[in-house]
């Protein structure tokens, strides 16, 4: 227990330093600020996978899987790798909603600080509750495996499908419970107009988000569950790639149109560990196997969207 508590402190510590010190002054985070945070959460996240292998060869944590050193090492890197790269599809509405709502870019970061504050907490409860049902059902895996080839399939149908964060049925619930302002006033989340407070935009696109990010979580808890219910392995790669998700948002958003075909990694990545799930009874994979896919499908999507003239791509979808 005591090393949930230490890892969850730690959390705690990093988000303090970065909205206390870090980023106490609202400003506008540059290309070059962000690949040093997102180089740094990366190597944080990659260099945890080293305490991984430390606790569970010490048996440091409690370890229902039976998971030597080395395998719970892989399955740490590949949940990681999961998160991390269903998160990009996150960053793109995430661009949306801000876009939608007009969001200076000076005041972006604190309200992702507070979206990612909340999806920690969400997250943690998402992972519980999906970890308590394998563990108590095992059967309830093919419904996870079943609901992410839907997903996949989703996303190749709505390639086209432009999300309207004001035409969303979040935003028209905060209309009935909260007055709405368009202005602004600073970084404030409210605002008190004729003694009745109101909520900026501010904090409609930060509700915008956790709601977001809930629907988000649907797909990638059951994704990174087919690679392991290790309660701990879940729970840790899970929220170290939530944290880098800041810094890589003003990073990747800015080359939203250079990524075109990242979205096809994604339905790869939905669709191998969906089929995992549903044939886990007949086939084992290496954990090796995992980590390769991933890798070979982001790096495929990302290399495909370099290498690929756009007006090439455009030609093929006609």
């Amino acid at each position: 227990m005591w090393i949930w508590i230490i890892f969850i402190a730690c959390i705690i510590v990093f988000l303090a330093l970065d909205l206390g010190i870090f980023n106490k002054k609202d400003h506008i985070i540059r290309s070059k600020e962000a690949a040093i945070w997102t180089a740094v959460w990366v190597s944080v996240a990659l260099s945890f996978s080293g305490i991984i292998y430390w606790l569970f060869s010490r048996g440091l944590v409690s370890n229902p899987t039976d998971l030597d050193p080395g395998t719970a090492v892989l399955k740490y890197i590949t949940g990681y790798l999961i998160e991390l790269s269903l998160s990009i599809d996150n960053v793109f509405v995430i661009a949306v909603i801000f876009k939608a709502y007009s969001i200076p870019p000076i005041y972006q970061h604190r309200v992702l600080f507070w979206g990612i504050l909340g999806a920690i907490v969400f997250r943690a409860l998402m992972i519980l509750f999906g970890v308590t049902l394998i563990n108590q059902f095992e059967w309830i895996i093919y419904v996870f495996g079943a609901f992410l080839l839907y997903t996949a399939y989703k996303m190749i149908k709505a390639e086209d499908h432009e999300f309207d964060p004001k035409k969303s049925r979040t935003f028209a619930i905060l209309k009935k419970l909260f007055p709405i302002t368009t202005s602004f006033k600073g970084n404030q989340f409210f605002v008190k107009r004729l003694g009745i407070y109101a909520a900026t935009p501010l904090f409609v696109a930060l509700i915008v988000i956790e709601i977001t990010d809930i629907l988000f979580a649907l797909d990638s808890i059951p994704a990174i569950l087919a690679i392991t219910a290790d309660p701990f392995i879940v729970f840790s790669s899970n929220i170290l790639a939530i944290l880098g998700l800041r810094s890589m948002y003003f990073l990747v958003s800015r080359m939203l149109q250079k990524f075109r075909y990242i979205n096809y990694s994604l339905v790869v990545i939905l669709a191998f560990v969906g089929l995992k799930m549903l044939f886990s009874d007949k086939i084992h994979l290496e954990e090796w196997v995992s980590l390769t896919v991933i890798i070979l499908s982001l790096a495929g999507g990302i290399f495909s969207s370099l290498l690929i003239p756009e007006k090439t791509a455009k030609d093929n979808t006609d």
